[in-house]
């Protein structure tokens, strides 16, 4: 896979943004808010780190693989994967429509290439990703399993046996995301259910847990997820806390759960698109 340089990645992001908003202005429908704190994320995985193949297939047999947990974030993702070659973006104009394969949330029974299993039911994601990486090593697959969820959805019960089996299957060929952006759909996560001490609690179940504290920085999300990589196959499964502030790029989105799940108006988009530039060409 190639590798980018920071600014070309950044001018993706700038990109994806743009997607992202119109997208879900198209139809007044859809989740910009942690779609648009985790673009740095999906960007930094999709044109750097994931050993990816845009020709794809549903086994992922020697590549990394990955799996979206919280899957109401589905634009950013929808479009890092038409940016990346899975799909024409022009599909992206069919967002949320009816017999559309780009749905509200992923799912497989569209067969939209770069979809493995259909999540939006939060909790499940890394069951699933536990799941695919122990077939990768009873297959001799040496391809590394990268899982996303949302903070919010660490209040799920299933999160936290699927964080006790890990460890106890010594599974080190898989590496979980955390977006920390500490909002969930109805406020703060620490008024909703005080989530305490994420690392403590992770590192607790036996996790290799890092922090990446800039994660609406390119740089500072490549680093981690290098750092993460370099953690592998010493018996341990790696966390990476990554803070990110949901809305990030567009001023009045940005920091505040409001956005968490509802769409701009006219004059809101043509906002955000202002503070936006245009640098691959919108779809």
């Amino acid at each position: 896979m190639e590798k980018h340089s920071i600014a070309h990645l950044e001018d993706i992001c700038s990109q994806v943004r743009r997607d992202i908003v119109r997208m879900v202005h198209g139809v007044q429908s859809g989740h910009p808010g942690a779609s648009l704190g985790c673009t740095e994320f999906f960007v930094s995985l999709y044109f750097h780190q994931l050993n990816h193949n845009s020709d794809f297939n549903m086994d992922g047999t020697g590549e990394d693989i990955f799996f979206l947990s919280n899957g109401h974030i589905s634009p950013v993702w929808y479009s890092v994967l038409a940016r990346s070659g899975y799909f024409d973006p022009k599909e992206l104009t069919t967002f949320r429509k009816i017999n559309s394969r780009i749905q509200g949330h992923p799912a497989t029974e569209e067969n939209l290439p770069g979809i493995r299993i259909a999540s939006g039911s939060l909790g499940q994601g890394l069951s699933v990703a536990i799941g695919a990486a122990l077939a990768k090593r009873l297959n001799n697959d040496k391809g590394t399993v990268y899982a996303l969820m949302g903070d919010g959805e660490q209040q799920e019960g299933q999160v936290w046996e699927a964080a006790m089996a890990a460890p106890h299957h010594k599974v080190d060929n898989l590496i979980a995301t955390i977006d920390v952006n500490r909002q969930q759909i109805d406020g703060p996560t620490d008024l909703i259910m005080n989530l305490l001490d994420l690392k403590a609690k992770w590192e607790a179940f036996g996790w290799e847990v890092i922090e990446t504290k800039k994660g609406n920085n390119i740089t500072d999300v490549i680093a981690g997820l290098e750092k993460a990589k370099s953690l592998l196959g010493k018996g341990k499964p790696v966390l990476n806390l990554l803070h990110t502030e949901m809305g990030y790029g567009i001023d009045f989105m940005v920091g505040t759960h409001k956005w968490h799940g509802i769409a701009p108006s006219d004059e809101q988009l043509a906002t955000a698109l202002n503070q936006l530039e245009e640098t691959l060409g919108d779809y």
